[in-house]
């Protein structure tokens, strides 16, 4: 490696970027035009820069050497695939439920309980059709009903504990398993919201806990739970599979998925991508705002998806639906300005998390439902990957690849 490069700079300059690793500056380019690498204006807007963080990565990723270690460091990480999964496909079109386009099932009016039934494989049985208990245990209602905890947490809290009324959670018979999924996944979402079990559609309990009476924004909340099902094996769905595969009850695997989600750098992302707009839209000029964060090297939370490069197919439809609802608003005006300065700028798209918190910004809520809106859509996706996992009958046990120090010589 070149010492000369300057090492107290997180952004890296082409030549500079070459030589830490190891490729022609033609490489490079291509790098950038396969999505391995993001580029950003120099100060002189002709030359381009890199952030030092992702060309390490990348640097480490090409040293990984061949074979299975190779393989395995890159299954990890968006590489090659893991396990097999006839639950969900993501095509540059967007997320395939058991191979039905999840955009399609958005604009066909499908709900959630739709969704959560395609997802399972509950074929002509339909779970959510069994009666519900509308109200709480007395082991829960305390924490269930109070509205000062955060939501992750007051789910984590109380659904360990309604696992314990349940009967015959251990079981493996199909339809009874999808009988505690249905229940399940409409207890979580009352608990997000701090409000009493609903038999009513998911997305109608959320949005008249935000705006009651509005049909718009309850249909707007129906689409965004809808596209945000399920998406393969992403981390919170990964960890709930790992979870299901050692034979614990499907709320014990819920609760993997949403400890998963309760992480800056997943569910998280939806308040980082609110606390964007809310910034840059409250600059004297949201353009300079996203130019000034590009060109020191600050990324752009909500936008962006490595698995979709050409823009995020779930964002695009959830951002025509608010073009038509909210036409001629100032909060879809500023939410415009956002997007085409940080498009014209980086090239970056929006992504979900924008979406979901844009869907806050434009009406007037805070940042947590955008993250309620995730968790509550999601959790259906995870009781899939739980019920195939569990079907399938193996544990998931991973090898490491050691890379520590060398064990000490003994006589």
């Amino acid at each position: 490696m070149n010492q000369s490069i300057d090492m107290d700079t997180d952004l890296l300059s082409a030549r500079e970027t070459c030589q830490l690793l190891g490729i022609s500056q033609a490489t490079l380019y291509a790098y950038v035009s396969r999505g391995l690498l993001e580029s950003r204006p120099g100060a002189d807007h002709r030359s381009r820069l890199y952030l030092r963080q992702d060309v390490e990565r990348l640097a480490q990723r090409n040293r990984v050497g061949r074979g299975a270690a190779r393989g395995a460091a890159q299954s990890l990480d968006r590489g090659l695939p893991v396990l097999e999964t006839q639950i969900s496909l993501i095509r540059p079109d967007g997320p395939y439920y058991r191979g039905r386009s999840a955009i399609e099932a958005v604009q066909a009016g499908a709900t959630l309980e739709d969704i959560a039934r395609l997802l399972w494989d509950c074929g002509d049985h339909d779970p959510f059709a069994l009666p519900l208990d509308t109200a709480w245990p007395a082991t829960v209602a305390g924490v269930a009903l109070d509205g000062r905890l955060p939501p992750l947490e007051r789910a984590m809290a109380a659904i360990p504990l309604l696992a314990l009324d349940v009967r015959h959670s251990f079981s493996s018979a199909p339809r009874v398993r999808h009988d505690i999924a249905a229940t399940l996944l409409r207890h979580n979402a009352a608990l997000l919201v701090a409000q009493a079990p609903s038999a009513g559609p998911v997305h109608r309990l959320l949005a008249e806990r935000w705006k009651p009476g509005d049909d718009g924004f309850a249909d707007l909340v129906r689409a965004a739970l809808v596209v945000c099902a399920d998406h393969e094996l992403n981390v919170s769905a990964f960890a709930a599979r790992v979870v299901a595969s050692t034979g614990a009850h499907l709320h014990a695997t819920v609760c993997s998925g949403l400890a998963a989600l309760s992480g800056p750098r997943h569910g998280g992302a939806t308040a980082r991508a609110f606390a964007l707009i809310a910034d840059a839209t409250a600059s004297a000029s949201p353009r300079d705002f996203i130019a000034m964060r590009w060109q020191r090297g600050d990324d752009l939370p909500g936008f962006g998806h490595a698995l979709y490069p050409d823009g995020d197919p779930r964002a695009a439809e959830l951002l025509a639906r608010m073009r038509v609802r909210h036409a001629g608003s100032a909060a879809l005006a500023s939410l415009e300005a956002v997007i085409g300065a940080t498009e014209d700028i980086s090239g970056q798209r929006p992504n979900i998390d924008l979406m979901l918190a844009a869907i806050c910004h434009a009406n007037g809520l805070p940042a947590t439902p955008a993250l309620v809106m995730f968790a509550a859509g999601r959790l259906a996706g995870w009781l899939a990957h739980a019920l195939e996992q569990q079907a399938q009958g193996r544990l998931i046990r991973p090898r490491a690849r050691y890379a520590g120090a060398a064990p000490a010589e003994h006589p």
